[in-house]
């Protein structure tokens, strides 16, 4: 089915949810305007629709494969991205330094969103690629950057993220890969790297690995990994692709979904690799990777639940089946006009819109992190983006299952037929909370690092903020009057956790992680309420202004529909954080 880029959305997130006037008014971004951000998300949008969707399930059917020693991609994948490079879409979000067009963060990730949307399986290319510039610009030597990123952020070369072993999955003090120091200060880095994601591919003239290794006298655990870049091809003093690096593929993966792109084995043979940063302080960099990756993972979960949505409704539009309850008419009708398809379809909506404005409001956070004008405003900043990126990436990928689980329900037995493509969403979407950190994971960081940490300030803070927007909505409109109360009710819950959770001791601790997936649901939920509140306000003030009647309507529906149905959940999560525990360490496993 053909895919719509929900543009006008995402610049409403944009203008109204992500700190807009504070990014904008940033040195950075001096001159430049919503207009502007709006003329480059329609045209990537347009970009999307016609040369990246109609390669989504071509590319479910065609996966890529090893044969012969080569990766064979999906057909018209290297084709488009060649475009997709031409086009300048790889460089968006990056520095002008390295011929980046320099957007704004929010920007960056609705154009994340749309290719994700478009095609899970090609966007991924791009997005790993993304990460490695992160890294590279957080620890690697003027002289790295100066020989890879110009490519790395025109698309030219892509990048990949090595952590996994095959003993080695989510702990990372189990990996054994080895580094030997050479005369000439290159490393020799020998090790087997599995689950790397486009780490073989002939889209590109390079991939450049980061690859996590140990070095001869490292210390154990994670305490001895150091981070080395390994090209595939060796780049000359010129510039110039000179001899294959001893790195190869031993095989790709057959998987569940995103099966057009390839998921290599690599095979490290002594392949010349470069130190990035300091020896054995490699982790801390890679995390600067990580989290651009969690947070882009949040957004494909936006993404594929926005595919699943648009594909299910246009469905429910034209599948005429049954006679309305209401017997308005004896004759059957559209099954949209039916009302558990409506609540379905209602759903599926809140969730995806509720999860973008929270990756827009954290995107804002991410931009005032690095350069908002005071080191108080930017330490404010950045503890609430950190806040958010587990909620982002662990909420956003949980509902984007669910949400490509409701659109094959709404297609009923047809939505288990291959031919209709509601089960490739489905499909491609279960491996969203797994990789890049399961939710256990993301709900681990967000109750150890986010929260017991500093003692809850930071979750107080945003309770506060949400509190401010609970005083205008009841001060408001009938319709904000009704969801003030429910927003109440969602923060209190939350603040209830958070108290919960700092009462522990240490003694205590299993209960504290074994709450953190309810507290995470719980929080993201919140925070996605939260932001359809702020949406209604700002929906509800356009309308007074005559604007766009039908888009800023949908807007208030959406966020009560919200409120009533998925805020009142907070309530089922906080009583599994505080009272589950007893029943959890009694289980017999």
């Amino acid at each position: 089915m053909s895919f719509d880029a929900p543009v006008k959305d995402m610049l409403f997130n944009i203008e109204h949810l992500s700190r807009w006037s504070e990014v904008a008014g940033l040195d950075k971004y001096d001159g430049l305007e919503l207009s502007d951000a709006g003329a480059v998300l329609e045209e990537f949008g347009r970009f999307c629709a016609e040369e990246i969707a109609p390669l989504n399930a071509s590319g479910d059917a065609d996966a890529s494969h090893f044969q012969d020693g080569k990766v064979q991609l999906a057909g018209g994948f290297a084709q488009a991205y060649q475009k997709f490079v031409e086009m300048g879409w790889q460089s968006l979000p990056h520095p002008s330094a390295f011929g980046g067009q320099d957007l704004p963060r929010a920007v960056a990730a609705s154009a994340t969103e749309m290719l994700n949307a478009a095609n899970l399986s090609f966007a991924l290319c791009p997005l790993l690629t993304d990460g490695a510039i992160e890294a590279l610009l957080t620890a690697g030597s003027d002289a790295t950057k100066a020989t890879y990123l110009d490519n790395l952020v025109s698309g030219k070369w892509t990048g990949t993220m090595n952590l996994t072993e095959p003993q080695a999955g989510s702990d990372l003090a189990l990996v054994r890969s080895r580094a030997e120091p050479q005369a000439d200060g290159t490393y020799k880095v020998s090790g087997t790297k599995i689950f790397i994601t486009y780490g073989e591919h002939d889209m590109s003239e390079n991939i450049v690995h980061l690859v996590l290794a140990r070095t001869p006298d490292a210390p154990a655990g994670v305490k001895g990994i150091s981070l080395f870049l390994v090209p595939k091809f060796m780049v000359g003093d010129d510039g110039a692709l000179g001899a294959r690096n001893a790195v190869h593929c031993q095989s790709v993966e057959h998987k569940l979904g995103i099966k057009a792109s390839p998921t290599a084995v690599l095979q490290f043979e002594g392949a010349t690799g470069f130190l990035i940063g300091e020896e054995n302080a490699g982790l801390t960099y890679m995390f600067e990777m990580m989290n651009s990756a969690r947070y882009a993972v949040g957004l494909q979960g936006i993404a594929v639940g926005e595919r699943a949505y648009q594909q299910a409704l246009a469905f429910a539009k034209e599948r005429v089946q049954s006679a309305p309850v209401d017997g308005s008419s004896r004759d059957a009708v559209t099954i949209v006009h039916h009302p558990d398809v409506r609540r379905m379809l209602m759903r599926m909506r809140v969730l995806t819109e509720g999860a973008r404005g929270m990756a827009a409001f954290a995107a804002g956070c991410q931009d005032l992190a690095r350069n908002a004008g005071s080191p108080e405003a930017q330490a404010e900043a950045k503890a609430l983006s950190e806040f958010l990126t587990p909620l982002v990436k662990g909420f956003s990928t949980e509902n984007g299952v669910e949400v490509a689980s409701l659109g094959v329900q709404v297609h009923g037995g047809m939505g288990f037929i291959e031919e209709t493509g509601a089960a490739q969403h489905y499909r491609d979407a279960r491996i969203l909370p797994i990789y890049e950190g399961t939710t256990a994971i993301q709900a681990n960081d967000l109750v150890g690092r986010k929260t017991l940490r500093d003692g809850g300030k930071t979750a107080r803070a945003l309770a506060a903020r949400i509190a401010e927007t609970e005083a205008e909505l009841a001060a408001g409109s009938a319709a904000a009057q009704a969801v003030a109360p429910r927003l109440a009710v969602a923060r209190q819950a939350f603040e209830e956790v958070v108290a919960h959770l700092l009462s522990l001791d240490k003694a205590e601790m299993p209960a504290a992680f074994g709450a953190g997936v309810p507290y995470l649901m719980l929080a993201g939920n919140l925070v996605s309420g939260w932001q359809m509140a702020r949406g209604l306000l700002a929906a509800e003030a356009a309308l007074a202004r005559g604007e766009d009647p039908e888009f800023m309507t949908a807007k208030v529906a959406s966020a009560r529909f919200y409120a009533d149905h998925v805020l009142c959940e907070t309530e089922v999560q906080r009583s599994r954080c505080v009272s589950g525990a007893e029943s959890l360490a009694a289980a017999l496993l």
